[in-house]
């Protein structure tokens, strides 16, 4: 799930976080991405949690009048914290290619540049 910030804050001198995904992994704990705008796929920083409700402790009262906004699990292979099917290109053979990435349009893997 993901939710928007009612009030954007500065993480550094340059970046603020507008929006956050939560996602739980079975048996590995909790995850919260925070990104720095409001359209970004990936996330800029993230946090550990034990549990769902640690994570929703610190950052239920931050969600905006929205709410929290449901979403699938993602891909297997893909990155946990992108909005769109995105992969690290040969991960899914086994012989990733680390800063290459592939996105999933219409069924069809294609290079993403992001």
């Amino acid at each position: 799930m993901y939710g928007y910030i009612r009030e954007p804050f500065k993480t550094n001198k340059k970046d603020t976080i507008y929006k956050i995904m939560i996602h739980e992994i079975k048996k590995q704990g909790v995850f919260v991405y925070l990104y720095t705008s409001m359209d970004a796929i990936s996330c800029s920083y993230d946090y550990y949690y034990p549990d769902i409700e640690a994570a929703l402790e610190d950052w239920q009262e931050k969600i905006d009048e929205q709410g929290w906004i449901p979403i699938d699990d993602p891909l297997s292979d893909c990155q946990h914290d992108a909005f769109l099917p995105l992969r690290v290109k040969g991960r899914n053979t086994g012989k990733p290619q680390w800063g290459q990435f592939e996105i999933l349009e219409n069924g069809v893997w294609k290079e993403y540049k992001g």
